[in-house]
């Protein structure tokens, strides 16, 4: 058993000495990468689980000599960070997102909810994916999710609906990293999908194909959007919507603008290592 290991089965542990039921524990795909998932509940307790969990996992490392970082992609060319966010609507004690009569088991209410998150993608990305490194992320090839479609059967679109339905019928939002704030991520996620019930917005249908293989021509043609390519575009999409506004409330809509357009600012305006090696001999 390897140092991450070993501080992976401390953590898992701890937090379940917490309270946390911890449903599955394994090493990601990059090195150094791991996963701990821990059960569903509501969404004010999951935001306020999700910082307790970020205080014991770094915590823990640290005893063991270690550093757990959330940045979503602290190395290039491996795969990032995400924080896929699973939601669910209950009504009367049962999964609102299940139908046992329609053909995909999925209810008309879940279309709506996907729909809606559909319609609203470019402004939340803003709030899930809230720095400049986030889109660093948000590229093609890792498994990262930068279309905006929805599926059943692969993971390349920005939602997918998981195989197991009845109670446990749920979407995935794949595209939240952990460096955002868990309880405006949730915020504007359920306001944008309760946006896309009441306004009966139902998505295109499902992409069953690898988006990543498919040419730019056919992901127009399927009507395939394309999430914000920067922290700066994200903060223009945030701007225009008007329902992804009224879920931050213009206080603190503002005040986040604020601190990251001077973020980008200050992002935009540095000269980096990678800007010396490819111009200062050339020019």
């Amino acid at each position: 058993m390897d140092l991450g290991e070993d501080a992976r089965r401390d953590m898992v542990l701890a937090l379940e000495q917490m309270g946390f039921e911890i449903e599955a524990s394994h090493h990601e795909l990059a090195p150094g990468q791991h996963e701990i998932d821990f059960k569903y509940s509501d969404a004010m307790d999951i935001a306020d689980k999700i910082v307790t969990f970020k205080l014991v996992v770094r915590s823990i490392a640290q005893r063991h000599g270690l550093h757990a970082t959330f940045m979503p992609k602290p190395i290039f060319g491996i795969a990032g960070s995400g924080m896929h966010l699973n939601q669910s609507l209950m009504k009367n004690g049962d999964n609102a997102f299940f139908d046992p009569q329609s053909p995909d088991g999925l209810s008309r209410e879940c279309l709506y909810y996907v729909g809606g998150l559909m319609c609203h993608a470019k402004a939340i990305t803003a709030v899930v994916n809230p720095t400049v490194n986030s889109y660093k992320r948000l590229v093609s090839g890792y498994e990262a999710p930068v279309h905006i479609a929805w599926s059943a059967q692969n993971r390349s679109p920005l939602i997918r609906i998981p195989a197991k339905k009845g109670p446990s019928t749920r979407i995935e939002l794949r595209s939240p990293d952990p460096s955002c704030n868990p309880y405006l991520a949730l915020a504007v996620c359920l306001k944008a999908g309760l946006d896309g019930i009441r306004n009966k917005i139902l998505p295109p249908g499902p992409c069953n194909r690898n988006i990543y293989e498919m040419t730019r021509l056919e992901r127009e043609q399927m009507g395939i959007g394309v999430l914000p390519g920067s922290l700066s575009e994200a903060l223009a999409e945030l701007l225009k919507d008007k329902v992804v506004r009224e879920a931050l409330g213009e206080h603190v809509l503002q005040r986040f603008v604020e601190a990251k357009q001077i973020e980008w600012d200050r992002y935009r305006t540095m000269v980096h290592p990678w800007e010396i090696e490819e111009y200062l001999t050339k020019f």
